[in-house]
């Protein structure tokens, strides 16, 4: 009994085709990690990796108008009038700050759970956030 030469030639393209997006796809996407004191570590890898990239954010940063209460002066236990602090309230316009950047880098820890984005076919890692539980 003869095959269809055309069924074999169609399942056999929809498996190549389905074999090549599955390894374009794998290395691919987000996943989960943990700042570590020598790197990061995925949690979908058993290797920590030591060279990764982290997201900065350059930009403008636009401020809104908002009210601060704090203190002016030095906080002493004695009383001196010359050094007493005065609660008092401050307040500051909106505003807008060119050239500002927010450098994650900067706020990472040991122990700081993290998003992180693979890159260039999944050979590169760019941490985007840090992640924290929804309940605070």
């Amino acid at each position: 009994m003869n095959k269809d030469p055309y069924g074999q030639l169609a399942s056999s393209l929809y498996a190549s085709v389905g074999k090549h997006t599955r390894q374009a796809l794998g290395g691919v996407g987000a996943v989960l990690g943990t700042i570590t004191s020598t790197g990061l570590k995925l949690d979908d890898f058993k290797h920590e990796m030591q060279d990764y990239m982290v997201a900065e954010l350059p930009g403008l940063l636009a401020l809104p108008r908002y009210m601060a209460v704090g203190a002016s002066g030095t906080r002493t236990d004695t009383p001196n009038w010359g050094s007493v602090a005065m609660d008092t309230s401050f307040y500051f316009d909106e505003t807008e700050v060119p050239n500002a950047a927010l450098k994650l880098g900067a706020g990472l820890k040991p122990g700081d759970r993290v998003l992180a984005v693979r890159v260039n076919g999944g050979d590169d890692v760019v941490v985007v956030c840090r992640v924290v539980s929804g309940r605070g």
